[in-house]
Parts: structure tokens; C-alpha cells; sequence
């Protein structure tokens, strides 16, 4: 069974990882802006892309 990610573990981990100190007053902000983040990863993910596209190597407005 897959278990569903859980954004406030992963933003522990990642703060013990990199050595950050997040302190508890910042945790919940920081980790609503992570539900926010994947909750747009979900959505570019779910795009499905044609076998024959390429990515792009410079990027130009």
C-alpha cells in the first residue's frame, strides 16, 4: 500500500537535512506554501506530453 506524501514530514526532513532551523512560527506557512507547490506539481504532472517533444534548451521570452 502507497502511502499519500505528508507535506510536514517532508518539510521536517528537508529542514533537518539541510541543517535549517525552521522555527515553529514559520512551520505552518512554510508548509501551506508546500501544499501549494504540490498541489500545481500535480497539476503540470497530470499533463501528458507527446512522445516526439523535445525539451528546450535555452528558454526565451
Amino acid at each position: 500500500m502507497e502511502r499519500e506524501f505528508d507535506v510536514g514530514e517532508y518539510v521536517d526532513a528537508m529542514g533537518l537535512l539541510m541543517d535549517l532551523r525552521l522555527r515553529d512560527e514559520y512551520r505552518d506557512g512554510v508548509v501551506a506554501n508546500f501544499e501549494r507547490i504540490k498541489a500545481i506539481a500535480l497539476i503540470v504532472n497530470s499533463f501528458e506530453l507527446p512522445d516526439d517533444v523535445e525539451a528546450a534548451p535555452i528558454f526565451e521570452l
